[in-house]
């Protein structure tokens, strides 16, 4: 495989960006480019960027959108199409990847596949503590992170100590909602393009990652688990708006159901 491209999308919180992207400075895999999907933040979120890339090792892009409301499907197509490497990994901007990170995305892509991940959620109280160190060190995390798990301030410890190798056992035959987190997900570049990439009508939070697994799977591309191999720390924050949720549910239902359908049609 080529080059990955690591696609991370954020909004008006460059504090957790900037743990998110010393994270992925430390990766014992290089090879692969920064793509930032920016849904319109301040001029702090680009003056952290600016400063980061001076001693950055792998190359940055920012791709920045107006305020408009929530629109993370647009400029989420926008970063694809800027996009060089041939395989793209979806996180945010409020996620800590593991040193492996890149590492075990690349050992579970495969043609023809896409990669479903999971996150390791931290309590308000160890999301402050994060946010104040002044740079991001894995080693320090993992030394405090039994403690953390004992106190709450984690809800799973096992994936970060524990990882399984690619498997059978890893592939969905059907389309599932469980587990499909657009804070962590993979597939190949043309893959996404085929399907048009993220639909853009959904605006606002509404299951836009889900509707992009089952648009892929719906094209032929098997959905396969990431978990206790890619998980990020999502470090925690308020829920957003979800006023959204119950329409954009619907329409991914009607998707299904005509989906399921046409199968039965032909």
């Amino acid at each position: 495989m080529s080059m990955i491209s690591v696609i991370v999308a954020t909004y008006n919180w460059p504090q957790a960006l900037r743990l998110s992207l010393e994270s992925l400075k430390t990766q014992t895999d290089q090879d692969f480019e920064v793509i930032i999907a920016d849904d319109g933040s301040r001029s702090d979120t680009r003056e952290l960027i600016d400063g980061m890339r001076a001693d950055f090792p792998m190359p940055i892009e920012h791709i920045w959108i107006e305020d408009d409301g929530c629109r993370k499907t647009v400029v989420g197509n926008l970063a694809i199409a800027a996009s060089k490497g041939d395989y793209l990994i979806f996180i945010d901007g409020d996620c800590i990847v593991q040193p492996d990170f890149i590492t075990q995305h690349r050992r579970l892509a495969e043609p023809g596949h896409m990669v479903t991940g999971s996150r390791i959620l931290s309590d308000k109280m160890l999301a402050q503590e994060m946010l104040s160190w002044p740079h991001w060190s894995f080693e320090r995390f993992k030394h405090h992170a039994l403690r953390y798990r004992l106190r709450g301030r984690l809800n799973k410890l096992l994936p970060l100590l524990v990882k399984f190798g690619d498997h059978s056992r890893r592939l969905y035959s059907t389309f599932v909602w469980r587990r499909i987190k657009g804070c962590n997900m993979a597939c190949w570049r043309s893959d996404a393009l085929a399907i048009g990439g993220f639909d853009e009508t959904l605006l606002g939070w509404g299951h836009e990652d889900a509707d992009f697994v089952f648009r892929l799977q719906a094209n032929g591309v098997i959905r396969k688990s990431g978990a206790w191999a890619t998980e990020v720390i999502h470090i925690f924050h308020k829920v957003r708006d979800q006023s959204n949720d119950k329409s954009s549910r619907e329409r991914l239902h009607e998707k299904i159901r005509a989906h399921a359908a046409l199968k039965a049609s032909q």
